[in-house]
């Protein structure tokens, strides 16, 4: 018999749901969309032929259905990867371990996670309105010091090159992760492709300064010059660095999809951040 997971590691409400999710193990669809915004939840399962539920609490919106034959889960993840720490461990959780036992099961479940996610791109040729797939993503919060987590030849290579190029950064320690590479060659076949860096917050971390001074000057053209083995950095965000290591840690297969709203070169943000939205919303649905 496998391990018990103590009470306060695995906390489980008094209906038998997860904890933060509110979802019971039934719930949730081998394929999982996450979204940052709960209101985006209903913009994605507007789509469904069905929708069997709708739960919720705090940021975390579900919605399970049936899109075709297909069963899918939506679920908004809220922004920042703290928050992604809570959505992949508990979903994590309810594929993977007996609640009744508080045993990790046998026969391990894999999900499909698509995040689908807005983002701002540091390159003069990725314009506002272009769905953008994250070839990896590189991670400049510190979530993924508290994981074991290892490198392929391709991350390590990636990250080197990286750790030498950003050798100034002071305090910050850098992970990367590569898209599941069958999502990225289906789902993302025909979006335009790049390292996506998740910031640990949306000012300063991304390069933007209002009223508080920045510690790094000069934080876009720093990412945006970055050259390796034909790779390049095309788009800041907040969630996909851990959405990817989490994904890969807890043998799951994860794709980010970017619909990119502002151009951080060009100083500008889209006056239809909607359109862009749902056309990255058909983009995915359409392959699903």
């Amino acid at each position: 018999m496998g391990q018990e997971l103590s009470a306060a590691d695995l906390i489980i409400n008094p209906d038998g749901s997860i904890y933060h999710l509110n979802l019971l193990p039934e719930d949730v669809a081998d394929t999982v969309i996450t979204v940052g915004d709960p209101d985006r939840v209903p913009e994605v399962s507007k789509h469904f032929d069905t929708i069997e539920l709708r739960k919720g609490g705090r940021e975390f919106i579900t919605h399970t259905g049936h899109l075709g034959k297909k069963r899918l889960t939506v679920v908004s993840t809220g922004i920042g990867t703290d928050n992604i720490d809570i959505v992949l461990n508990e979903l994590d959780a309810l594929v993977n371990v007996n609640f009744k036992t508080r045993q990790v099961k046998k026969d391990l479940r894999s999900l499909n996670i698509i995040r689908i996610g807005t983002s701002g791109a540091i390159q003069d040729d990725v314009p506002m309105g272009t769905i953008l797939a994250s070839s990896f993503g590189l991670g400049m919060d510190a979530l993924m010091n508290y994981y074991m987590h290892e490198l392929s030849g391709d991350e390590h290579s990636l990250l080197d090159g990286i750790k030498t190029h950003f050798s100034h950064f002071k305090g910050i320690s850098p992970y990367i992760t590569a898209a599941d590479n069958g999502l990225l060659n289906t789902i993302g076949i025909e979006m335009e492709k790049g390292i996506t860096v998740t910031a640990p917050g949306f000012y300063a971390p991304q390069g933007r300064q209002v009223r508080a001074k920045n510690a790094i000057q000069n934080l876009i053209p720093l990412l945006s010059s970055f050259r390796h083995s034909g790779y390049r950095i095309t788009n800041l965000e907040m969630e996909t660095a851990g959405i990817y290591a989490l994904a890969k840690v807890l043998g799951h297969k994860a794709l980010s999809v970017n619909a990119i709203l502002a151009s951080r070169v060009n100083h500008q943000f889209s006056n239809e951040p909607a359109k862009v939205i749902n056309k990255a919303i058909n983009m995915v649905l359409e392959k699903l």
